[in-house]
């Protein structure tokens, strides 16, 4: 058999809910760099367990499941906890906290430029340039667009 790269592997995971109630049994599932995937199924069947259980936030469960060092997995609950204080954009904007938060930063030391903060702002644009941040508005424009989110 040919020794693939998976970047997520399931063995052999069950899930079973207090009272005995089997969610699912024995799932076994291998990724390879690059495909897209899609979970279909009756309501109740499991499906957001299954991808709570890759996303690393549901560890109760037996068998083997793990991402390839380096994968990073996401998951979108599907009743996020809003911020009723926020607008929709802006809710949007919190799960990529940490990516505003740089170019606040940057967009702080521009503003009040000094020779003791050239540095911290040197490495603030090479992770910006690193991270495509500068397009960041705009992706989540997209991204609010394909959802149709409200503005």
């Amino acid at each position: 058999m040919a020794n693939y790269q998976y970047v997520f592997h399931m063995d052999n995971v069950s899930k079973t809910y207090p009272g005995g109630k089997k969610c699912f049994e024995n799932i076994k599932l291998n990724f390879l760099p690059g495909v897209k995937i899609g979970v279909v199924g009756i309501n109740g069947s499991g499906k957001s367990t299954l991808l709570r259980i890759m996303a690393g936030i549901d560890k109760d469960f037996t068998g083997d499941a793990w991402a390839a060092k380096g994968a990073r997995v996401g998951y979108l609950a599907q009743e996020p906890v809003l911020d009723a204080t926020l607008n929709v954009r802006d809710n949007v904007k919190l799960g990529c906290a940490t990516k505003v938060a740089k170019l606040d930063r940057y967009n702080e030391l521009a503003m009040n430029y000094s020779d003791e903060t050239a540095d911290e702002m040197a490495q603030l644009q090479d992770q910006i340039d690193a991270g495509n941040l500068w397009e960041l508005e705009a992706s989540v424009g997209v991204a609010m667009d394909a959802l149709r989110c409200p503005p």
